[in-house]
Order: structure tokens, then sequence, then C-alpha cells
């Protein structure tokens, strides 16, 4: 399996791709070819989680020794899950919500970061790569303490969160500012994640800063979706998710399915999509945004336009409006043709959108999209606890919220996985608002004991635990001082 850049023609095995994160030319990686399930469902339906994902990933990464893969993913899907099936299918009525947030940080981040570390510690082995590895990371609010967590204390590596100041719940704050690790530095920024992740990518493309890095010993990769280490894991789920169907007796072999993904960087989305490509029965993908409607505007027009207001929602993961891994997708869509994809980035970075030619808008008839705003997002939160009994954070929510209006469109009855990607106790004020119907002042931690109280659910270890620990990380910057805090902190030895 090699991987190439979608704006050129720069080939790397997986170990390259892995440590670096980001091609030179700006581009994403993405595999020359897509493996095939080849086992039928029956056989693979009785494999558990770790067995399917090796049974998957081995392709993507088959320049790792098969046994050294093995017992990584052994150790990244352990005890380190509350539950022995690492992602829960949760039928309530005629839903069935995947439980993606069952890992150490309470997010569906986890279930990518728990494996990614082992990858790129084999990937520098095997790479025969002396120099101290760097991960910088921006962050809408879990992936930066899904991170710090994966790569805390690792020895040969060092991580770099930059999240956006007032754009996190206060939860997501605590996790990530209260972070233990010799290894780990974490900064607010004045601005918002795409702010964050502009000036990250601008970064990994810097010639000159990379030449200066190099020199003071370090090597620059990242954590977020944009390296292959953390988008392919994604596929795993949803693989087993329809598995889980068919031994549920839900479904029959062969039948298709719906796909229900709240997203904002149109990683998760993405990974469903190629899980389609390899094989997965789906029949349609479902993309549900928050106000931060720009996917909603793309799939809908072929015209990805960020010259819109932005807006802080109580959906923060999903506040973006410039979806890295939509360049994945485009790459696929159009062909594979690089000169296409390097005119509309260069559109999108020039002008602030791009238009997709009508030759190619047939493509996205993969997708569905919608939207939900705030109040409709509380609305969903209120009415999934009232008439399913079941509690979800907001951005199932805004899931939720737009599987029905796809119903309501379309009158489809194709059974639907509906990814649920955060404990709602991460967004407790948020939860507690939107089910009382009262303004949540005061602190969170007294919140969750009366969000506890109130459903009769049980808040999460590493909540309680989030209570009583120390903020290490205070330090706020602009977003120009990014560069800076980068340079002090790799002053070399």
């Amino acid at each position: 399996m090699e991987y190439k850049s979608t704006r050129g023609n720069i080939r790397l095995t997986s170990t390259k791709a892995l440590i670096q994160g980001l091609a030179d030319d700006g581009g994403l990686f993405v595999p020359i070819k897509f493996p095939k399930v080849e086992l039928n469902f029956k056989e693979l339906m009785n494999k558990s989680y770790n067995e399917l994902a090796f049974y998957i990933l081995k392709n993507y990464f088959n320049d790792f020794d098969e046994n050294t893969l093995l017992n990584y993913i052994t150790k990244a899907y352990d005890d380190k899950f509350d539950t022995k099936e690492i992602v829960p299918l949760v039928k309530k009525d005629k839903f069935y919500f995947l439980e993606l947030f069952h890992g150490p940080t309470l997010a569906f981040k986890d279930m990518a970061l728990s494996l990614f570390p082992y990858l790129l510690k084999e990937a520098k082995l095997k790479e025969n790569i002396k120099k101290e590895v760097v991960i910088l990371t921006a962050t809408s609010g879990d992936t930066g303490k899904a991170a710090l967590e994966a790569f805390r204390d690792i020895e040969g590596m060092k991580i770099i969160v930059f999240y956006p100041s007032k754009g996190v719940s206060n939860i997501q704050r605590l996790q990530m500012t209260t972070q233990e690790g010799e290894n780990t530095f974490v900064f607010g920024i004045n601005g918002n994640f795409d702010d964050a992740q502009r000036a990250v990518k601008e970064i990994f493309s810097d010639v000159y800063f990379n030449e200066e890095i190099d020199k003071r010993g370090y090597a620059l990769s990242s954590a977020n979706s944009i390296n292959i280490g953390r988008l392919f894991p994604q596929i795993v789920y949803y693989f087993y998710a329809y598995l889980k169907l068919l031994k549920m007796g839900e479904i029959s072999e062969g039948e298709y399915v719906n796909i229900v993904v709240p997203t904002g960087n149109f990683g998760n989305i993405l990974a469903a999509y190629y899980a389609k490509k390899m094989g997965l029965k789906v029949n349609k993908l479902i993309c549900a945004s928050n106000k931060n409607n720009v996917l909603y505007d793309f799939l809908r027009s072929g015209v990805y336009d960020i010259r819109r207001n932005f807006y802080t929602t109580i959906s923060p993961s999903m506040d973006i409006l410039v979806s890295s891994n939509l360049e994945r997708f485009l790459y696929d869509v159009c062909d594979e043709d690089e000169d296409i994809i390097r005119a509309l980035m260069r559109d999108l970075k020039e002008f602030g959108c791009f238009k997709l030619s009508e030759k190619y808008m047939d493509s996205l008839k993969d997708f569905y999209a919608n939207f939900a705003d705030d109040e409709e997002t509380c609305s969903e939160i209120r009415w999934a606890f009232l008439n399913l009994g079941y509690l979800i954070d907001p951005h199932t929510a805004v899931a939720l919220n737009v599987y029905k209006k796809y119903l309501k469109d379309t009158d489809d009855d194709t059974k639907t996985i509906i990814a649920s990607t955060a404990s709602p106790y991460k967004f407790v004020a948020s939860v507690y608002k939107a089910i009382t119907l009262k303004e949540s002042y005061g602190d969170e931690f007294m919140l969750a004991d009366e969000l506890s109280k109130l459903t009769k659910t049980s808040i999460p270890k590493q909540i309680v635990e989030l209570n009583n620990k120390r903020v290490l990380h205070k330090k706020v910057i602009d977003k120009g001082e990014i560069y800076d805090v980068i340079k002090d902190i790799l002053k070399g030895d």
C-alpha cells in the first residue's frame, strides 16, 4: 500500500505518511487504491472489535509486521474503554445510536487516538528516525484532549495543542488545561478553530520553518484527521456497527443502511464514505451540520463558501468553516485529478470559495445534508430524554435532528446508524438547560450531580476526577504568536 498527495505525485509508504502527516505540497495523503472487504459478512459478524480492526487496518498499514500491528491494536482497545464492546450500538425505539464515547476522554476521537501513538512510534522505528517527533494539533474541543492523553510521556515525542479559548465547553477546556505530562503543551488562542487549523497547516508547508526545526533535531507531525493514522482507524466502527445490526437480527446480509454523522471537519463522515468504498452496504450518508452549515450548502449546491458569519454554538466540536478532509473527498469525486484539487484549494485560499464543476455534481448523490441550530439542538436533547429515555450530547442531537429532517424529506425507511460522538457530561450545562428549560448557572460539576440525579445516569469517572485536578496550562495567545510559541518550546538541547 502506497499513499499519494491529493495535490501532486508524491508517493510514500504508510510509515512515511504517518510521520509526515501533511504532504510537502500542502495536500493530504490518500491510498493509491482502496482495499475491498473479501470475507462475507457472516464470517466477519463474530469478530471482536479488535479482530475486525486488525482485519481492516492491515490493508492500510501493510508495511507493518502483522503480529506487531495486532499487538498494538490489542493494547489500544483494552480496559481503558469502559465497555468490552468498545463501541456499543444502542437501539432506542427505531433509532440506532453508535456510542463512540466510551474511551478515556469521552469522545469519538479516542477510537483512533488510542491506536495512533503506537503506529507513529513503530513508523519512527522502521524509518530509523532519531529526531524527536513533535505533534502539532489544532482542536475544536475533543481531538486536543484525546491526543494529549494518547501521547503523554511517550519517549521521543512532544505534543503541542492549540484550542479556541472561547470556543469549547468548560469541561473540554479543563480536560486540556489540566493535562499532565512532561511532553505536553496546551495553548488557548484568541480566535476560532479555523484560525488555529490554518496556522498549523501553514507551519507544515513552511519549508524554511521546517528546515529550522530540522536543524534543532525535531520532525513535525500531526494528530488531526489530516493524518492517515487518525483517519483510517475510524473506518472500523462503521463496519462493526453494520455487523452488530446483522447479529442483532435487525438487518439481513446484503441489506443497505444509512449512516448519520455530525461533522465539521468532514473526517468522521469521510471514514464512513471510505467504508462504503471498501464494500460496506451504505445507502445514504447523512451529513449533519450545526449553524456553521458550510458543508450543507456545498453538498446541495457544489459551492463551498467560507465568506460567512462564524457562529459559536452549543455543539462546539463542529464550529468549523474550513473542513480539511473535504479535500480528500473532492480528490475522489474529481477522478483523482491533482490539477483540479490544486485549483479548488487555491480558490479557497485566495477568494474564500470554490465551485465544483457541473461535471462532478452527480458524485454528491451519496450524501444528504441538513443542519440544526441551537434551538433545534436543545429541543432534540429534551425530546430524546422524554421520549426515548436516552441522554444525548449536543452533537448527537444535531445528528438526530437532521435524520428526522431526512425522514420527512424522503420517507426512506432504511435502517439508520446515528454516530453518537461524545458523552453528554462533556457538555453538561447545555444538556441540563435543554432538559430542564432552566438557565444553568454556576459550577458545571454541581450541574453534573443535578443532571445525574434527574436522569438517573452515572457521571463518568473522568468528569468526577477532573474536578480535583490543577490547571497546568494557563496561557492564551494571539493566533499570530503560534510560530513563536513553537520556536520557544523547540529551542533545542
